[in-house]
């Protein structure tokens, strides 16, 4: 409870706050992780989860790509859990300025917020590889197999698959907000995936709140670390 009562006083103190966060705060949304017990990469597929969705198998099995991806990355129904919500409220008060997300659910924008840094980019953005044409999701979950332009092109997620670098002004603008950040809330991820999890090294203050389910490698570098749902924490936060 004392812990508790540090994040909801800190909180209330914070002026410019950042949020970096991972799947963890859409596993309450009912969308599956990746590294968990019960994540897609403890799950078993013809391939490798991580081999598929890899630049290069993309590129060579483009339809068992599409496959996996509209079984298992697509979730149009789920919607914004307490902690997105919690977040949304933070941004409308002008104590959070910016969201640093490693998801491409879409559903912080959804709860509301606006400045939203996508590290992995969106399934809701599109475009054909041959025009450049912008697609938004319901296009590919209505298409069969390979989705098409009405040029004749490939459409590809504007994701940022495994063997890609991240998009380097994304990077650079989420960097610039850790670092100015006078409060940085880190939950619902593994801080194991790089150059990603290398975010938190930017932060310069004295308030690092470190939010997940399970231990970290950075669990150490936080100067408060909580366990437990993030919906019920951030909540409680407020």
């Amino acid at each position: 409870m004392e812990r508790r009562e540090t994040l909801k006083r800190w909180i209330g103190e914070s002026q410019c706050l950042v949020f970096f966060g991972g799947a963890g705060i859409s596993t309450e949304s009912g969308i599956p992780d990746f590294r968990s017990a019960d994540g897609l990469y403890r799950q078993t597929y013809q391939y490798p989860p991580e081999t598929i969705v890899s630049h290069d198998f993309f590129t060579r099995h483009t339809e068992e790509f599409y496959r996996f991806y509209r079984e298992r990355m697509l979730w149009p129904d789920a919607e914004p859990n307490a902690a997105h919500r919690a977040l949304a409220r933070l941004e409308r008060e002008g104590r959070l300025s910016a969201v640093v997300t490693q998801n491409i659910d879409g559903l912080h924008q959804a709860a509301g917020s606006r400045t939203v840094l996508e590290l992995h980019g969106s399934v809701h953005r599109n475009h054909c590889l041959s025009c450049g044409r912008t697609f938004d999701l319901p296009y590919i979950q209505q298409s069969e197999g390979i989705p098409r332009c009405i040029c004749g092109g490939v459409i590809r997620p504007d994701v940022v698959l495994y063997g890609e670098p991240l998009e380097e002004d994304v990077m650079r603008r989420a960097a610039a907000a850790v670092a100015a950040a006078d409060t940085l809330i880190v939950g619902g991820t593994s801080l194991a995936v790089y150059p990603a999890a290398g975010l938190i090294d930017f932060y310069r203050g004295s308030r690092l709140i470190l939010i997940n389910r399970t231990a970290t490698p950075r669990d150490e570098r936080a100067d408060l670390l909580l366990r437990g749902s993030l919906g019920d924490i951030l909540s409680d936060g407020l």
